[in-house]
């Protein structure tokens, strides 16, 4: 823990420096961060999964604990409240005592309405950051410091470039991720259902389907067109054809999110469609840089999947620049390239252009992209992308002027696969790509 008590000690170096730029550009004395409280579920006595700020966890790598605050200016040690109280009915968190609490002041808070009374008593001039804008004027925060847009949109855009330390916690993270991928992968070939597939994925990363940053996508056969399926059946399909696994990890707060596809058979269109995927994923991401904006990235990706359309005879008589030029990839990669990641999994200022919260949205051809940021060093991106057989999708070019140039046959042969989706999470470094997913050897 040493080398991550050093990195967290220049990582908290960092925030602060960012907190004094931006409390006095806004004039504020002081930033008020909530870890968010527990949400009753409707008409019960129990709560939702609880899952803290972001923006808390930027600062503290506390996450399951709520009720917490933290008071930062910028100038003095940062002061966390951390809230341990005495309760025979739940687990305590005890007060931490790990690599990162000598950088913070941890002062326990043992009743939770209690922290208005240990606050500063000043507070006119002080922003709130956190999910329960209530509690915040209760604590008697002025309405234009709950969450203040400029504020907010400073600490994204920031928050963009990585630190040492917080690098070193998404490799970690990695290494989780890629354990439960070898699992779940041992367990497709075993012949498991989705369920059974998802269950050694997460006992292999060692979470609980509540820990993970997002819910695993567990996909046999046709389910892979499904961009988001979570469902899980229960009962392994009469015959496997494809398997696609998004799943991630996360470590001290920050995520991995990690997809691969396989075929069941070898010698399938399919799966020589899987290694082309493959291939050209590992081909773009060899052409990161510094200093291009993402949506190059993402409109070269569409030309090289009209490469894979006329390699493998889905289309023919058109040209890629036209397939690309007319949207004709679209329906085949409905979504972005990729995203931000880091403490969210679509982690913040994908479209964020400064810090004062410039925006430039998605191109209107490709909505669902998440990011138009030019690439700096110190960011982290997923590369992903997609190729999928979704009839709502597909149903308009069928019917449409370019109709004759696609092998429909083939197309419809390709159906009970759902899809492919080839996902990466690189670090963009000043004169170099750094993959950390392909770094731990993931095929």
């Amino acid at each position: 823990m040493d080398s991550l008590k050093t990195l967290y000690h220049a990582h908290i170096a960092t925030l602060q420096q960012r907190a004094q730029q931006v409390l006095a550009r806004n004039k504020l004395d002081a930033m008020l961060i909530h870890s968010g409280e527990l949400l009753t579920v409707f008409l019960d006595d129990h709560t939702y999964p609880f899952k803290v700020n972001p923006q808390f966890k930027a600062w503290v790598p506390v996450t399951q604990v709520p009720n917490c605050w933290l008071w930062i200016d910028g100038v003095n040690k940062p002061k966390l409240w951390f809230y341990s109280p005495v309760d025979y009915w739940h687990n305590v968190e005890p007060l931490p005592d790990s690599f990162w609490t000598q950088d913070v002041e941890v002062i326990g808070l043992k009743n939770a309405d209690e922290i208005g009374q240990l606050l500063p008593a000043q507070r006119d001039n002080v922003a709130y950051i956190g999910p329960v804008n209530a509690r915040a004027a209760q604590l008697g925060i002025a309405s234009g410091n709950i969450n203040p847009k400029a504020v907010i949109d400073f600490l994204h855009f920031h928050r963009s470039i990585k630190t040492e330390y917080e690098l070193a916690c998404l490799r970690q993270a990695q290494k989780l991720a890629v354990a439960g991928h070898r699992a779940a992968k041992e367990a497709f070939s075993a012949g498991l259902s989705e369920f059974d597939i998802n269950q050694a994925y997460l006992t292999a990363t060692g979470h609980r389907d509540t820990d993970v940053p997002y819910g695993n996508i567990i996909a046999l056969n046709e389910h892979a067109a499904v961009l988001h399926y979570t469902r899980l059946d229960h009962q392994p399909p009469a015959k496997r054809h494809s398997f696609l696994i998004d799943a991630g990890a996360e470590y001290l707060g920050y995520a991995a999110d990690l997809t691969r596809s396989y075929a069941a058979q070898s010698s399938s269109l399919y799966a020589r469609m899987v290694e082309a995927m493959n291939a050209e994923e590992l081909a773009l991401i060899a052409t990161l840089k510094a200093g291009v904006r993402y949506t190059d990235y993402h409109l070269q990706m569409h030309q090289r999947i009209a490469k894979m359309l006329l390699k493998f005879e889905l289309v023919q008589g058109i040209s890629e620049e036209a397939l690309v030029a007319e949207n004709l990839t679209g329906p085949f990669m409905p979504h972005g390239l990729g995203h931000p990641l880091g403490l969210q999994v679509h982690d913040v200022a994908g479209f964020m252009q400064d810090d004062q919260g410039t925006h430039l949205a998605a191109p209107a051809h490709y909505p669902y992209l998440r990011c138009t940021r030019v690439l700096q060093p110190g960011m982290v991106l997923t590369i992903e992308p997609g190729f999928y057989i979704i009839d709502s999708l597909l149903a308009p070019l069928r019917e449409g002027s370019f109709s004759q140039h696609f092998n429909w046959q083939a197309i419809d042969a390709l159906r009970p696969y759902g899809g492919i989706r080839i996902e990466d999470n690189v670090v963009i470094h000043a004169h170099r790509v750094e993959n950390m997913t392909r770094d731990l050897h993931l095929a």
